[in-house]
């Protein structure tokens, strides 16, 4: 496996990291949505790298190395010397069809020797939960998929994701890897520190929420917020919700990405069914960089071989929260994994990912997911 990355500046300046990969099957491109939304760069992208295929979304914020950066393009060419590759796309016009186009993607790849998903969803127009699901559903026994959902900063007004063409609206990309001699090692992990009482989620639809313990769910949210109610949606990124759906279940977060005034709802990323649980959340700088650190040991433990490729996948809401001591969390990964893994990544809506390897894949908010691949 060969890899090279090229970081766009806000200007259109390119600037090289590693050696030139001319003969790339892939290109992973993570970016700004102002400089997604351009044309051109898709054109440069494909003028460099005309016979890989091409997938990215727009992001949060973009990892390159240890560097994070705001509005640019991270590109990064991957040859692979023993992997095949296949793309599957669909779009989606609502969050009601997410399983069944979680479904149609795992369906139309090849089940033929297949070894893992890379999945990049839009993410606004998407619930997580039911894409994953519908992946699960389509996809043979003991292939999981990671990945994540495309991001706009803290605006969350539109995402895009490429599969193979300019950037989108609406787009779900699925990226189908094969071969015995690549290895794939995965890891999610948090470190948010509840506070408050769990609360019984009496009334919801899909991943919109309305009543906990009876009440107005978004009147309850504000009070727990304060002075940073004001800020939503956006400063629900600082106190998500976890969500636990029986007595034994293992808990996800869930992060807003919306607010319905008239409803008094809350829309998040994925279900908040009738009948769970649900508990605040608040930042702990520490924990969050352990966590960080901590997803980077799991991958590297069952990937079985040192890392090639690591992408990293982090949730905006911890970038607004560690803000100046974001790369921290990037260097710890950088610690673990070793100098010789090219990182790359981006800041998102949501991560996919098993939450350990003995776990089924779900959506994650707030998490930092790690995908890494090596050829053996």
């Amino acid at each position: 496996m060969r890899i090279s990355q090229e970081l766009i500046d806000p200007s259109g300046h390119w600037q090289l990291h590693g050696a030139p990969v001319e003969d790339a099957g892939l290109v992973l491109f993570f970016g700004g949505r102002a400089l997604l939304d351009d044309p051109a760069i898709f054109r440069q992208i494909r003028q460099r790298h005309p016979a890989a295929i091409l997938m990215g979304c727009s992001t949060a914020g973009e990892i390159c190395g240890t560097q994070v950066t705001d509005d640019t393009v991270v590109a990064t060419a991957v040859h692979f010397e023993h992997t095949r590759l296949q793309l599957a796309r669909t779009a989606v016009s609502d969050a009601g069809d997410s399983r069944n186009a979680g479904r149609r993607l795992a369906e139309s790849l090849d089940a033929d020797g297949l070894a893992h998903v890379f999945v990049l969803s839009d993410g606004l127009h998407v619930n997580g939960t039911e894409l994953v699901a519908g992946l699960r559903a389509g996809l043979p026994a003991g292939v999981v998929s990671t990945g994540g959902l495309s991001a706009d900063g803290a605006r969350f007004g539109r995402t895009l994701v490429s599969a193979d063409g300019p950037p989108t609206e609406g787009c779900i990309a699925a990226l189908g890897m094969y071969g015995e001699r690549l290895r794939v090692g995965f890891g999610s992990l948090g470190g948010w520190d509840p506070f408050g009482p769990e609360r019984l989620i009496t009334r919801s639809s899909g991943n919109v929420l309305y009543e906990l313990d009876g009440e107005s769910a978004l009147a309850l949210y504000k009070r727990y917020l304060g002075e940073h109610a004001a800020g939503l949606p956006a400063a629900g990124l600082l106190f998500p919700l976890t969500l636990r759906s029986a007595e034994h279940d293992q808990p996800v977060v869930r992060t807003i990405l919306g607010v319905n005034e008239t409803e008094q709802s809350l829309t998040f990323a994925g279900d908040m069914p009738e009948g769970a649980y649900a508990r605040l959340m608040k930042a702990n700088f520490e924990r969050l960089i352990d966590g960080a650190i901590g997803a980077a040991k799991i991958s590297q433990s069952l990937s079985g071989a040192p890392p090639q490729l690591a992408i990293l996948i982090s949730c905006v809401g911890r970038k607004l929260v560690l803000k100046q001591r974001i790369e921290e969390e990037v260097e710890g990964v950088r610690d673990v994994l070793g100098k010789d893994a090219v990182l790359a990544g981006f800041y998102s809506y949501g991560e996919i990912s098993p939450h350990t390897p003995s776990a089924k894949c779900e959506l994650h908010n707030q998490t930092m997911t790690i995908t890494t691949l090596s050829e053996v």
